[in-house]
């Protein structure tokens, strides 16, 4: 894929966490993709100083990638009006835009890189296909799991705060994550599947 680095300042990936705005959406199981760039932040030392596209943005530079890294501040169920409209801005297609999200049908702690593919029922994906115009872009997906009670609405449970070891299990995963992310914009979505989807 041949990039024109110099137009728009030439970003070359994209990277969003995708999360709810709000101190009541803070650390609850929905906003996993941003607590993964919190993770990838603190470990690589940028910030997020930009209010752009709708979305806080940095520019992170890696191994020769130059990253904008993003996390929308539409709702949920609008992040592709963010991350569509970074997208058309930088030029940057569809297969170089890494989505980082929460997945209810992933046991919790369960990490699970896809090149492309359906919302499965997400719908901050769903918008962000909408948006781009296809299903074929990488994501990062954490699991977050299913209430254990069928009478437990699934809301209350995405937009709920994990607690304990389940707490634990899920900054654990954050990190592999955000390594994870770092893998794929190197090395590639098979490799990064190979050594993260176990």
């Amino acid at each position: 894929m041949f990039f024109n680095r110099k137009q728009s300042g030439g970003v070359n990936w994209i990277l969003a966490g995708l999360g709810n705005p709000g101190k009541q959406y803070e650390s609850t199981r929905h906003n996993m993709g941003w607590l993964a760039l919190d993770s990838l932040m603190e470990k690589e030392r940028f910030t997020l100083p930009k209010l752009r596209f709708k979305a806080w943005t940095g520019i992170f530079e890696k191994n020769g990638n130059k990253i904008l890294v993003m996390k929308p501040q539409t709702y949920m169920n609008l992040s592709g009006e963010a991350v569509g409209e970074a997208a058309r801005f930088y030029k940057v297609p569809a297969d170089h835009v890494l989505v980082i999200s929460d997945d209810v049908s992933l046991p919790v702690g369960k990490l699970r890189i896809r090149k492309g593919g359906s919302a499965g029922g997400h719908n901050g994906l769903k918008n962000i296909i909408q948006h781009l115009g296809t299903d074929q872009f990488p994501r990062i997906k954490v699991g977050v799991g299913m209430p254990e009670h069928p009478d437990h609405e699934m809301i209350d449970w995405v937009t709920g705060k994990p607690q304990g070891e389940e707490a634990k299990l899920l900054r654990q995963t954050l990190d592999r994550a955000a390594d994870a992310a770092l893998c794929l914009m190197e090395e590639g979505p098979d490799k990064a599947m190979n050594k993260f989807n176990g």
